[in-house]
């Protein structure tokens, strides 16, 4: 998918895409539109698949825009790099994505039935935890994603998890601020936590979605080219090994100028393998990408050198991995088992 170039909703890119299927079966990516000024929507477009595989789309309109305050800045406004699940026991899409508002970006989430009608349910606020000496709702937040089952909590009930990444330097926000880390965490990159809603609270009142706990690290960046940060990507897969998380990393020179942040960098995606009986626990992970970017629209764009996996989907028994190709397209990537 890229920018139509009639419709100014699209004048700056689309890219991050969402994704799920309607009633009927069909295919639809749920893609950030990026209009002038910077300011971002979630579309909706129906995938055109040619002999099984994904070739095009056909736009079906804007399901989210930034009309609550929380999404809308002085300097920036938006619903941003929208993630989004299908929670079988809850009947419910659940969409994750950023709200870009007057505090910089945070987490917010939506539900909907049938992909096209969406309901708010509000911004993410994290429980306080005493043992981390700190709020999480002081930091922004992005990169949330659901897993599409309850999985065992830290006591082992079931419950409803969701992925995140703080970001612990507010020094852009509030200049001279600089890093605030919580209780025990030595490594000021941003990295993936797990967050936790009893199930039994969430099918009473999905909004409890929005009100997680138990917060802990699952991972941080070990190679050298994720060396910069790391953060979830699609919603979990369930393999035969446990839970495959495609994530993304982030390597190379990240300036302190928050305008001119994203310009020496290169972001790639590799995977991990989490653990069934305790998903903060990592299995196995890549050392190495599987994909890094290479082709002229990975390597050519508003943010150059991105590839940035967002969703995956099964077509005729194959998963195919939708992702941002250097924030103005969208690419598809075949993800193939090997031995």
């Amino acid at each position: 998918m890229s920018p139509s170039p009639h419709d100014p909703l699209e004048a700056e890119g689309v890219l991050n895409p969402a994704s799920g299927r309607t009633e009927d079966g069909a295919l639809h990516l749920l893609p950030r539109l990026v209009a002038g000024g910077n300011v971002s929507r979630v579309g909706l477009a129906e995938v055109t698949l040619t002999e099984g595989v994904p070739t095009g789309v056909t736009r079906r309109g804007v399901v989210l825009a930034p009309d609550a305050g929380w999404e809308r800045g002085k300097n920036n406004a938006g619903v941003e790099d929208p993630r989004v699940t299908w929670i079988p026991s809850l009947g419910q899409y659940v969409m994750s994505y950023v709200a870009y508002g007057p505090l910089g970006p945070r987490a917010a989430l939506a539900v909907s039935a049938d992909l096209r009608t969406w309901r708010r349910i509000g911004p993410v606020q994290f429980a306080y935890q005493p043992d981390l000496d700190t709020d999480l709702n002081l930091f922004p937040n992005k990169d949330v994603v659901h897993f599409p089952v309850p999985v065992p909590g830290p006591d082992g009930a079931p419950a409803y998890a969701m992925l995140h990444r703080p970001m612990w330097d507010l020094g852009w926000f509030r200049p001279g601020e600089g890093v605030h880390l919580p209780a025990g965490v030595t490594d000021e990159r941003p990295g993936i936590w797990i967050s936790y809603v009893p199930v039994a609270e969430a099918e009473a009142d999905i909004t409890a979605l929005t009100r997680p706990r138990d917060h802990r690290l699952v991972a941080l960046s070990e190679h050298p080219w994720e060396s910069l940060k790391i953060g979830a990507g699609p919603a979990p897969v369930q393999v035969e090994e446990g839970w495959l998380l495609i994530h993304h990393g982030v390597s190379g020179r990240m300036d302190k100028a928050f305008t001119d942040q994203q310009q020496h960098v290169s972001y790639a995606a590799g995977a991990m393998i989490l653990d069934p009986a305790d998903p903060a626990r990592v299995l196995a992970r890549s050392a190495e990408p599987l994909m890094a970017p290479e082709t002229e629209e990975e390597r050519s764009g508003t943010v150059p050198n991105v590839v940035f996996p967002t969703a995956v989907e099964e077509i005729d028994g194959v998963r195919y991995v939708f992702y941002g190709m250097a924030d103005a397209h969208i690419g598809v990537a075949r993800l193939e088992r090997t031995d």
